[in-house]
């Protein structure tokens, strides 16, 4: 999916609405990405548009040398039930 990018959120619209997006914020004197809410319209739900948002931001977390931080419900449960995915990126306090 190609989402578009603001500072501080991915996000997806259709006709001028907002119908799915991730916000984070830079924590931890820039190494950290914290992901602070994954919204996604009921009519995509099922589709894995969520992890597509938290990948997306993992994957620029990645790409810059930082460590995720996931806050929201959503991405501490993906986070939780996927180590194998997403160990080496958690923060860890």
């Amino acid at each position: 999916m190609d989402f578009q990018h603001e500072n501080g959120r991915y996000f997806l619209e259709k006709d001028g609405k907002t119908i799915a997006e991730v916000l984070y914020t830079t924590i931890n004197d820039g190494k950290t990405l914290s992901l602070n809410s994954t919204i996604v319209d009921p009519s995509l739900r099922g589709q894995g548009v969520a992890r597509q948002l938290v990948d997306t931001v993992v994957h620029e977390a990645q790409t810059n040398g930082q460590t995720v931080k996931p806050v929201c419900s959503y991405a501490r449960t993906l986070f939780f039930r996927n180590p194998d995915i997403y160990q080496e990126i958690e923060y860890k306090s």
